[in-house]
């Protein structure tokens, strides 16, 4: 059985908003046609799937913990031998983005709101 920790970290990764302790809104339109997708699939998991997701979740963290990371080597273009990639950055959320993804194929859920591809649409009624 999954934590709430893995569960999180999946909704996250997955780009699903967090959705807190109350689930009194759980039978919106959004719950019921996306998030209710994938809660009851992260609910009922075979352990092998689960080893899996976990797999995921592993190289998941250590990408995303790699973007930040860049960071470091900013204020040096070169040093001896070594040329910054000027592209780090954006090559590696890419390739986050890109695991991201494949989570979410496995898993058979579209990608949610923060890793839809194209401009961010909101209708407000």
């Amino acid at each position: 059985m999954l934590s709430e920790r893995e569960k999180t970290d999946a909704r996250r990764f997955l780009g699903y908003p967090a959705h807190g302790a109350d689930l009194s809104g759980a039978m919106s339109w959004w719950f019921v046609q996306a998030g209710g997708s994938l809660e009851y699939r992260l609910g009922n998991l075979t352990a092998s799937e689960e080893a899996v997701l976990r797999s995921f979740l592993q190289t998941l963290a250590g990408l995303e913990q790699a973007i930040p990371d860049t960071g470091a080597g900013l204020d040096t273009a070169s040093a001896a031998g070594w040329v910054r990639n000027p592209r780090e950055l954006q090559d590696r959320e890419r390739l986050f983005d890109q695991w991201r993804r494949r989570l979410c194929g496995f898993l058979g859920v579209p990608p949610g709101a923060s890793l839809s591809r194209g401009p961010n649409v909101a209708l407000v009624v």
